[in-house]
């Protein structure tokens, strides 16, 4: 039996593993991009939560494009919601000199209110 057939009816390879000949599929190459920190959470999170999507994602090629997608939006809305809080809750830089242990306390919940917004409307959704 030969190690490697191809079928002219299909268009596909076929590999000889034990008594059975398996499909040669590959992935369709996909462009890789930088994912950081938001996109591994949200890709961690269709893994556990959205399987389907996931796979559909992942072998069409598009997954690597949609993380780092969903990565540029969670971390521009990061950015705008801190920006936008600071400037509501008078956390400015004349308070960052003034007193710093204050101004990093309310920057860190502003921080944190808005890690969680981004969760809520974009990681785990």
């Amino acid at each position: 039996m030969e190690k490697v057939i191809y079928d002219e009816k299909n268009g596909l390879w076929y590999e000889l593993q034990g008594d059975y000949y398996i499909p040669c599929l590959k992935l369709p190459e996909e462009e890789q991009q930088h994912i950081g920190v938001w996109g591994q959470r949200h890709l961690r999170y269709i893994k556990q939560n959205r399987k389907v999507f996931y796979l559909n994602l992942l072998t069409s090629g598009k997954l690597n494009g949609y993380l780092a997608d969903i990565n540029k939006q969670a971390e521009n809305m990061l950015f705008r919601l801190v920006k936008q809080m600071s400037e509501r809750e008078g956390v400015t830089e004349k308070l960052k000199v003034d007193n710093q242990m204050e101004w990093a306390g309310r920057m860190n919940n502003i921080r944190s209110r808005a890690t969680e917004i981004v969760n809520q409307n974009i990681i785990f959704n």
